[in-house]
């Protein structure tokens, strides 16, 4: 049995006409993983920023209310991750330095430090995810491998590292290729996106996805879990009706015996409220 994963932060605020806030998405019961979207400034001698769109501002303090939502989460079981990068154009790592410091940042910020200004106030995630679509693809294997040890030499619990590839493969900025970080064997999840990509999404068929899903599976060192991105919304290129996704002998029914399947992955969970609902029993 597979678990759903999604990201949470990029979709309005915290109305439930919009986005909702964290803790509701987590009481769901829906979510294995969840990832909070984005570290979207960061590298290249600039200060991290974190974007939670219209749900909060971090410079003003007020995203500090959701580390209760965070404990809500991880309560549960519920592993809570930050997401690093996205469709903006304003990160990318200039050396291994560089990625060590970035390190040392998320753990001071996010994890076990002690920066009293912390974005998410006390807040300790359990990980991050790597949404790299720009900016370059070096040093990311350094910049999970120092979080890790960092971790490591604190007693933390577990840190998990995740990667969110678009799945023409392999993705431009995060592999597996040598150099970048898909090709470490660091990733204990791998959020392959089958969407926006006609080659290899919904767009090419039921065949078309299974073909990259295969490809993807016995491509990548290690043995991290591997999940069906999908758009939970019908304005995204590649949408899979949820009827359809699950149907006897479609895309889950087929790829779940190819690989190390983990589950799906969400983009856009709240456009349509029941996607994971309908979909979770199948996952």
């Amino acid at each position: 049995m597979g678990q759903i994963a999604t990201y949470w932060g990029q979709s309005g605020n915290d109305d439930a006409g919009s986005e909702g806030s964290l803790a509701d998405l987590c009481n769901s019961n829906n979510y294995g993983i969840v990832m909070i979207a984005f570290l979207s400034v960061f590298g290249r001698g600039q200060t991290p920023v974190l974007n939670l769109a219209g749900h909060c501002d971090p410079p003003s303090g007020s995203c500090a209310r959701y580390a209760s939502d965070i404990a809500t989460c991880q309560s549960q079981g519920i592993k809570v991750l930050l997401s690093l990068g996205g469709a903006s154009a304003g990160y990318g790592l200039d050396s291994a330095d560089e990625a060590r410091e970035l390190a040392q940042y998320i753990w001071d910020n996010y994890m076990g430090g002690s920066n009293d200004n912390s974005p998410l106030g006390a807040a300790q995630v359990d990980g991050i995810d790597l949404d790299i679509e720009s900016g370059g693809s070096s040093f990311y294997s350094d910049l999970g491998g120092r979080l890790r040890e960092i971790a490591q030499n604190n007693n933390y619990k577990q840190v998990y590292l995740a990667a969110a590839p678009q799945c023409p493969f392999p993705d431009a900025s995060l592999g597996p290729a040598a150099g970048k970080f898909l090709d470490a064997s660091l990733a204990d999840f791998v959020f392959v996106q089958f969407y926006n990509n006609p080659d290899c999404d919904f767009q090419a068929g039921v065949s078309g996805i299974v073909s990259s899903w295969t490809q993807w599976t016995g491509n990548i060192p290690g043995t991290p879990e591997i999940y069906l991105g999908l758009p939970a919304s019908t304005a995204i290129a590649g949408y899979i009706d949820s009827s359809t996704l699950v149907q006897s002998g479609g895309v889950l029914e087929q790829i779940k015996g190819i690989g190390n399947y983990g589950g799906v992955m969400l983009w856009a969970p709240t456009t349509d409220r029941t996607y994971a609902t309908n979909i979770k029993g199948s996952v």
